[in-house]
Parts: structure tokens; sequence; C-alpha cells
């Protein structure tokens, strides 16, 4: 079997797990777990910590779970995060009590903490100079099974809406693990040859931590990650929010939703090509600005295709950025710190994703919407010059 083959086959491996990985994930959280939690007695309070507890994991294990795959190997990691993806989905049949929804979420979240830092080195390995194009292939897989995820487990919730008792969230629960069973079965045959080394200690994690930080290049990579979520993240919160004060009708924030995400998973694959042959540098600050630029916008208007627009530009900005973002850090990550690195990268997007909303909700509760849009504005600018004058 040819090269080019083979790698065809790794990529598509690849991205048919994380496809129905995410997809079990999203399923479970969006749109069920707000209304099965609501259903089991818990108040505004329980709802924001089950919410912020499955991000949690990835802050707190995504960089030490790159590190033990540099050292271990990638399949321990894999198959851990199988087991997890495999095991999740039926806890949640056993809540009654809406505080234990709290450990489940942070048990779930670890399969993601690990599944993608873990891929992302693995493609960067195998590709090489092709590494964009192929994060990006991987990336909008992905994005497919998080589209879909939503729509399913809103059609099942519908379905079973008769149903006596907790049926119809636990149907959506049932849907998760059974969408986990390829991704714990295609895990298994993975094989690699990286790592071999029998134990780490916590040395390695210092050493490994002030190697990252150390790195002027992996620096502005984990900010201009972390701002590019921090607008993500106020984008997906609180533009809802401002579509109803506007008038606009749910369905047409639905839309508005929706070509974000297709026009993201559409263009993902092209922008890696562009990050492979081209300055990943000067790719992520001219999407960071293009994310920017159109969120500050949005705060502006009230016109719905205006909005929808802005939208598009919003993906394809995301686009831009968060694809070279991940082949910048790659080509600056030192040797045998390939999964550390992405792995820190990923655990800093966690905290922009986990503060945007957090902290632009401050300013949009004081100062409005146009200002709270505005400051992801100032940060993406602030941000893209950063990252063009870090040598």
């Amino acid at each position: 079997m040819s090269e080019e083959n083979i790698q065809k086959k790794f990529i598509i491996y690849f991205c048919i797990i994380g496809c129905f990985a995410i997809f079990s994930t999203t399923i479970s959280k969006n749109p069920a777990l707000p209304l099965y939690a609501a259903s089991l007695g818990a108040n505004d309070a329980y709802l924001g910590l089950i919410a912020a507890v499955s991000p949690l994991a990835g802050i707190l294990f995504s960089f030490p779970v790159g590190l033990i795959s540099d050292r271990l190997g990638r399949r321990k990691l894999l198959i851990a995060s199988g087991c997890i993806f495999l095991t999740a989905p039926l806890l949640y049949l056993l809540i009654m009590d809406p505080i234990f929804l709290i450990p489940v979420r942070f048990f779930h979240g670890l399969a993601t903490a690990i599944l993608g830092p873990v891929v992302g080195a693995a493609i960067a390995e195998k590709f090489g100079s092709r590494k964009g194009v192929m994060m990006g292939t991987y990336s909008s897989a992905t994005l497919i099974g998080r589209t879909a995820a939503p729509l399913l487990g809103g059609a099942i919730i519908t379905l079973f809406a008769l149903a006596p008792g907790f049926t119809a969230y636990h149907m959506v629960y049932v849907a998760a693990f059974c969408a986990a069973v390829p991704v714990f079965i295609l895990i298994l045959f993975f094989r690699d040859t990286h790592g071999g080394v029998q134990k780490i200690t916590f040395a390695d994690f210092t050493n490994s931590l002030k190697t990252f930080l150390s790195n002027k290049g992996l620096r502005a990579a984990s900010v201009a990650e972390m701002i590019t979520y921090f607008c993500f993240g106020t984008f997906e919160t609180f533009l809802p929010v401002y579509l109803l004060l506007i008038g606009v009708p749910a369905w047409q924030t639905g839309i508005i939703f929706a070509v974000q995400v297709v026009v993201i998973a559409l263009t993902k694959p092209f922008f890696g090509r562009r990050a492979d042959k081209g300055n990943p540098k000067k790719q992520i600050a001219a999407g960071m600005l293009i994310t920017g630029l159109s969120l500050g916008i949005m705060g502006l208007t009230i016109d719905f295709r205006i909005l929808l627009v802005l939208s598009c530009i919003f993906g394809i900005g995301m686009s831009i950025s968060t694809v070279a973002t991940n082949v910048y850090a790659a080509n600056t990550a030192e040797k045998n710190q390939l999964g550390a690195s992405l792995g820190a990268l990923s655990s800093i997007m966690d905290i922009g994703h986990s503060s945007g909303p957090l902290i632009s909700g401050i300013v949009i509760m004081l100062a409005g919407y146009q200002i709270g849009f505005g400051l992801c504005l100032v940060l993406s600018v602030l941000t893209s010059v950063f990252v063009l004058i870090t040598r």
C-alpha cells in the first residue's frame, strides 16, 4: 500500500472517531442537559455549575494528557478516552439528584480533554508539512457531529415528550452511548510507535511547562487561541440574547448560528492548506481581526440580513485563525513536546472559552452589548499585533 493511501486511511479513521465522539458529548449536553437538570429540580446556580465543569476538565487535564502521550504513547491515552466516552452516557441514567450531574459532567469532559490534544499530536506527526489541511479536515469532521447532535437530541426529546418520567432524556443518553460504541471499537485498532518511557515524574511536568512558557512562538499561539475563543464564547452566549432583544425570531437566530458552523466546517481544510504553505502568523492575525471586527459590528446593527452576513464572516475568521494557530504551535514546539504543547494550547483555549462569557457578561451588564462586543474587537486587534511582532 502506498504512503498516500496509508495517510488517506489514517485521516478518515480519525475523522470518523472525531465525528462520533463529538456527536456523543454534544448530544449529552445540548439541548438535553439543562432541561434534564431542571426537571430534576436544579436551580440557576446548579445549572451554571453543571455547565462550567466540563470545560474545567479541559483546562486542568489537556496539558498533562498531552505530556503523558508524548512519553507513554498515544494509544494508551486514546483507549482511556474511549472508555470514558463509552461509560459516561450510562451514568446519566442513574442520576436522581441534580448535584450528581456535576461529577458526571466533569468525568465526561475528560474524554474530550484527552481526545483533542492526542489526536492533534498524532495528525501533526503523521502529516508533517500537510498537518494544517489534515487538522482542518479533522476539525470539520467534528463539526459535523457537533451540528447533528442538537438536531437529533431535540428530535428525540420531542418524540418521547409524552413518555413518563425522564424517558425522553434517558433516550438521548442511550443515543450518546450508541454513538460512543464505534469510537471505542475504532480506538482499539490504533497502533503507534510513539512513546517508550515507562514512567513520568513530577519534574517531567514542570520541565515541560517551563519549556512551553519559554517558547515565544507557543506563547503567541496560546494568547491568540485564548482570545479567539474568548470572542467565540461571547458570540455563542450573548448573541442569542441580543437577537431576542432586537426582535429577531428564534428560527432566524437558528439560521444565523447554523451558517457560522457550516462556514467553519467547509473552509477549515482550505485555510489549513494555506497555513501549511504560507505564513501562519499572518494568517492568525488576519483571522483574529476578521473575527473581532465582525463581532464588534454585530452590536451596531439590527438587520437580519446584515447579521447573517456577519455571522458568515465571523465563521471565516474563526476558521482562518484557529487552524493556523495549531499549525504554528506544532511548527514551533520543541522536539518530543508536541502532545504537551498542543495540550497546553487546548487548556488555554478552554480558559478563553470559559472566561469570555463571564467577563463580557459583566461589561454588557454595565455598559451594553455594543461595548461588550466592542471589547472583543479591541482584544482581537491587540492580540493580532502581539502575534505579528513575536519573533
